[in-house]
């Protein structure tokens, strides 16, 4: 019988792991490369699975997985779920022994890394870390095929540090169906090793992860659990495309700029006058979902967030100095743009409509002693699901 303690046990659903799941954000992908390693923090996918309401009744199967759902469980709903939406052409599709093995990797791959992710939440809670400020590698013994470097790093009682570096790319698992764990400890065992072994960064070349660590593993799931997309895209952990393309022209059907970085386009935009595009931010997320809801009426999960070349120029022109404690924005100024909507200090519906009848929101947030005040048009339909600045006001 597994141990309860363990991914393979009937415990998992406790809240660090459930909340962890319930960040991300669904991600079509071709193939399983399209996301890598830390992205998987936010992203939800299912290699291959490309249609919004695939990808969507995917995730609420595997979010009952990581509530303590069982793997024939979820078999039966994945078998369902690919009658239902006509999927075909997926890996493993057609044999019982193809099926087994790729539901199996897609339950056990998001029980096991939210799991650790939850449980990682866990280790760092500050009171804990007084206490117990080491990590110390638990191999699982019982699997059939043991991993020789997992083995080793078990059998040597690896226990550093909570912050070395090592379990920046090492903290489990460390690859597809790997059961490893931490546990925290007050301090290293007279025979604990207490050094990194021999070569642990150095990269394979043929996997470009550690030795030990499977391709797209070297990382410590949940460590960027926080992170925006978009900085996932610019640090080349989700391809561009075909993954970030195929979610965005899903939403709005047309080109958008997803790479260049806020400030550079900012002052680009500003110093000239290209033609009309927008730079993509994020997505509408948690709690601001819900919020913009009841003020609109509009259910806006996974919205766009959207900065405009037009807005800037306006905002840079019409918002001056106006002797009222009132400054022009900054190009750093636009990097908060996205908190504006997920972690706004207050939220309002806007008096006035957009030119098509769209309506606006306002938000208000706080950074540092100014308060800044934007204006969000939310529009809608197939071509255009997004919220898109349309001003913003910075009171000293």
């Amino acid at each position: 019988m597994a141990d309860k303690d363990t991914v393979g046990g009937a415990r998992q659903q406790f809240e660090e792991q459930i909340a962890f799941f319930r960040n991300k954000l669904n991600m079509p992908t071709e193939t399983w490369r399209d996301v890598q390693q830390a992205a998987h923090d936010r992203a939800f996918v299912v290699a291959g699975a490309m249609k919004a309401d695939l990808l969507a009744d995917l995730r609420k199967a595997v979010h009952q997985a990581v509530e303590g759902g069982s793997i024939g469980e979820f078999r039966k709903q994945f078998a369902s779920i690919v009658a239902k939406h006509g999927w075909t052409g997926w890996t493993g599709e057609g044999s019982a022994a193809g099926e087994a093995w790729r539901t199996r990797v897609i339950y056990q791959t998001n029980v096991a890394t939210s799991y650790a992710a939850g449980r990682r939440a866990q280790l760092l809670d500050p009171e804990l870390l007084a206490r117990r400020p080491y990590w110390r590698y638990v191999h699982a013994d019982g699997v059939a095929h043991p991993r020789p470097h997992h083995k080793a790093w078990g059998d040597a009682k690896l226990t550093l540090r909570h912050d070395d570096p090592f379990w920046d790319t090492h903290y489990p698992p460390n690859g597809w169906g790997c059961k490893c764990r931490v546990v925290p400890v007050a301090k290293p065992g007279e025979d604990d090793a207490t050094e990194p072994p021999e070569g642990w960064s150095q990269e394979d070349p043929s996997t470009g992860a550690p030795p030990g660590v499977d391709e797209g593993w070297a990382y410590a799931p949940g460590a960027r659990g926080d992170a925006d997309m978009r900085s996932f895209v610019q640090d080349k952990l989700i391809e561009y495309p075909p993954a970030i393309q195929k979610a965005l022209f899903e939403s709005t059907h047309r080109y958008l700029n997803t790479t260049e970085r806020v400030t550079d386009f900012v002052k680009r935009v500003t110093a000239s006058l290209p033609k009309d595009e927008d730079l993509w931010l994020g997505f509408v997320e948690g709690n601001a979902a819900g919020q913009i809801q009841t003020l609109t009426g509009t259910k806006v999960d996974d919205y766009l967030v959207l900065l405009s070349g037009d807005n800037v120029r306006h905002t840079a022109y019409e918002h001056q100095w106006d002797g009222k404690g009132q400054r022009p924005p900054k190009p750093d100024d636009y990097l908060h743009v996205l908190s504006f909507v997920n972690q706004s200090d207050s939220m309002t519906l806007g008096t006035d409509l957009g030119r098509g009848g769209q309506k606006r929101v306002v938000v208000r947030k706080k950074i540092g002693s100014e308060m800044f005040r934007a204006v969000f048009e939310v529009l809608t339909g197939k071509k255009n699901r997004a919220l898109k600045l349309i001003s913003l006001a910075i009171k000293t």
